[in-house]
């Protein structure tokens, strides 16, 4: 039996979800948000509550109802509250800032990147060494942090480069003579 699949998601005050075959649409106050379960689950609303039940005992939907349970309840959470990855960024002369809808990032190439945040998403930055990403869709918001990172990753010697608020780089020892 799946731990997580047996708990139901409440849905708060202002959350809405309405259920059309195996596509569950959830309404709340930072958008609309849809997911689509396989056939091995069975979806259910009931005083705002959701509940997933697998359809039968085999491994897939025994696999699928823990899943569909947690992507039901990611829903719920990016109507409601959203998204956030923070990002950090070290080594000097590495700095970004907010130019409209296009994040310039100086990261000692030869030249400045420039990355447009795409629909649902959005960027930001505080200060020149932090980055923010928000949005209702946590796969989204991961993706493009992960592509923002991903320009200049975290070097193990001297730990210059973007990383995630809180991320430990492992430190290598430099060369001896």
């Amino acid at each position: 039996m799946s731990r997580i699949g047996k708990k139901p998601v409440e849905l708060p005050s202002g959350v809405t979800a309405t259920v059309s075959g195996q596509t569950i649409e959830v309404k709340g106050p930072k958008g609309t948000r849809s997911f689509t379960a396989t056939d091995d689950v069975t979806l259910a609303v009931n005083d705002n509550v959701v509940s997933v039940d697998p359809r039968g005992s085999s491994k897939r939907a025994r696999q699928q109802w823990g899943m569909s349970r947690t992507m039901v309840a990611n829903l719920v959470t990016g109507v409601t509250q959203g998204f956030r990855k923070e990002l950090e960024i070290q080594g000097v002369g590495y700095r970004a800032q907010m130019q409209g809808n296009t994040l310039r990032l100086n990261l000692g190439l030869s030249h400045d990147v420039d990355f447009v945040a795409p629909e649902g998403v959005t960027v930001s930055a505080p200060k020149q060494t932090e980055i923010v990403v928000e949005g209702a869709d946590e796969q989204q918001v991961g993706q493009v942090a992960a592509e923002i990172r991903a320009w200049r990753v975290p070097e193990p010697y001297k730990g210059k480069g973007i990383r995630y608020k809180g991320e430990f780089i492992f430190r290598k020892e430099g060369k001896k003579k």
